[in-house]
């Protein structure tokens, strides 16, 4: 489903990515390892078309999506990507509901068709008690599951999510651990997820290890 080739990525004369080969299958939960300023989260804004590669080519379903101007892919990774990072993002004047309505309002969702998906993922998540809640008013656990319920609204094909459970605790931790391959199964989504927690990285269905810049 996802095929990386030979991607290079350098920042100046710093070269960060040297050369990965990578292949992730429909429904795979995939966990990416390493040391920190290995490459990591470049690798997974670069699958996330976040940010383009130096050099080499990124394939989703065999379309080379590094090839495709700004605004085709602005669109594309509307559509068929969901991200959840570390610092959850949620916007602060904002509720949970209309948090996670935001990505499907930009993807011209009707506001009540949006509305009502937003409220069934978060139901699903056992938020529906938390809808008017803005994320101040929510524990680090529950605004990392807005967050998720966002990151799915567009029915994405991959989740890449970045150190997602970097600031929670060991039992926020495994909760949401656990919802990633509850997720999989109900959804069928494809999950990359960097983190340094070994736990989380062990459960994945296959684990890749990034070390100066490329995959060991």
């Amino acid at each position: 489903m996802i095929k990386t080739k030979d991607i290079h990525k350098s920042y100046g004369s710093l070269e960060v990515l040297k050369g990965i080969d990578l292949e992730i299958k429909k429904g795979e939960v995939i966990s990416i390892v390493g040391a920190s300023g290995a490459g990591k989260s470049t690798l997974l804004h670069l699958i996330g078309t976040l940010d383009r590669p130096s050099s080499g080519n990124i394939y989703f379903n065999n379309e080379e999506v590094s090839l495709l101007n700004d605004e085709k892919l602005s669109a594309f990774r509307n559509k068929h990507i969901g991200f959840v990072f570390q610092f959850h993002h949620l916007l602060p004047e904002f509720t949970a509901l209309e948090n996670v309505c935001i990505p499907a309002f930009i993807a011209g969702v009707k506001k009540k068709e949006a509305v009502e998906k937003a409220k069934s993922l978060l139901d699903y998540l056992k938020l529906s008690d938390r809808l008017e809640h803005k994320p101040a008013e929510l524990s680090g656990g529950e605004q990392q599951r807005v967050a998720v319920a966002r990151a799915l609204i567009n029915d994405p094909s991959v989740v890449l999510a970045d150190e997602p459970s970097g600031n929670l605790d060991s039992a926020s931790a495994v909760e949401l651990h656990e919802l990633f391959f509850q997720l999989r199964e109900k959804f069928k989504q494809t999950f990359v997820i960097v983190t340094h927690n070994d736990q989380l990285a062990n459960m994945a269905d296959r684990k890749i290890t990034i070390r100066d810049g490329i995959i060991h």
